[in-house]
């Protein structure tokens, strides 16, 4: 079984109408402002899922500015996940600064069958990751729903692109020291989070942490599972791809290339998100 466990999926509407969004919230316009930056609806994932053999996919929302954005396409993940209930799992989105209205879109996420939130984005959302009087009900009512965090992630060095943003591993690390019940994936290997834990106070902290490998080949040669995998444990990663960015075949050939055991590599396409998920 192979778990994709970081895809990005709009409606139809939203591909139609791409210009009006772009004009109208920051997260969508530093992603998706260029017209060869693709975009892809439920079928779309469902088509790429079948050509490289992806059983699952974890289909994540967008760091939307507005609560409203927020319900809007969480609509659409709750319509994709009613329609393919068997392939795909949701995660939604909230706009930490909504207050109650956040509050309440939280629970009605976990009550349509939502896994999680995410990919949050707190720098183009606008709120502070450290600002524990806005974060802590809805943490809180994450970790009763028990529900999954997936926030987006970056480097503090290295190139520039589009939607690579400023949520760097010492904001991050910060926020997983105030809330280690939550159960954490950093996106993107957590902007590099992960080579810290080669302190033991750092790798104590991770207990409820994980890391994806989206958009790997962008960002790192593929000895990064091995070396990931000796700090921390290949229990820790999770196989992400970031479509419709880039084709799941990319990171599959870069886990294949490296020298880790074959359990390690199936822990790594499946077994940590099935166990995560209570798959």
């Amino acid at each position: 079984m192979i778990i994709d466990f970081h895809t990005h999926v709009v409606s139809p509407r939203i591909i139609e109408k791409r210009a009006e969004y772009v004009g109208n919230d920051s997260c969508f316009s530093a992603l998706y402002s260029q017209p060869k930056a693709k975009l892809a609806t439920a079928e779309d994932i469902i088509n790429n899922m079948d050509e490289f053999g992806i059983d699952k996919s974890v289909i994540l929302n967008l760091g939307w500015q507005t609560h409203e954005m927020c319900v809007e396409t969480n609509d659409y993940i709750f319509e994709s996940l009613a329609k393919y209930p068997e392939r795909l799992v949701g995660f939604c989105m909230i706009q930490p600064l909504a207050g109650d209205k956040a509050l309440k879109e939280l629970e009605r996420c976990a009550r349509y069958g939502a896994k999680g939130i995410g990919e949050i984005r707190p720098d183009t959302q606008g709120f502070d990751l450290g600002d524990s009087n806005i974060l802590k009900p809805l943490v809180e009512e994450m970790v009763k729903q028990n529900l999954v965090l997936l926030i987006h992630a970056s480097e503090p060095v290295g190139h520039e692109y589009s939607g690579k943003g400023s949520v760097t591993p010492d904001l991050i690390y910060s926020f997983i020291l105030n809330f280690p019940e939550l159960k954490l994936i950093c996106a993107h290997w957590g902007g590099g989070l992960p080579f810290y834990a080669l302190m033991p106070e750092v790798e104590k902290a991770f207990d409820n942490v994980f890391f994806d490998t989206a958009a790997t080949p962008f960002l790192y040669r593929p000895q990064i599972f091995c070396h990931v995998s000796e700090i921390l444990g290949s229990e820790k990663i999770l196989f992400g791809s970031d479509y419709p960015l880039i084709s799941p075949k990319r990171i599959i050939d870069q886990l294949e290339s490296v020298n880790l055991s074959n359990e390690k590599k199936v822990k790594i396409l499946s077994g940590n998100a099935r166990q995560l998920l209570s798959i």
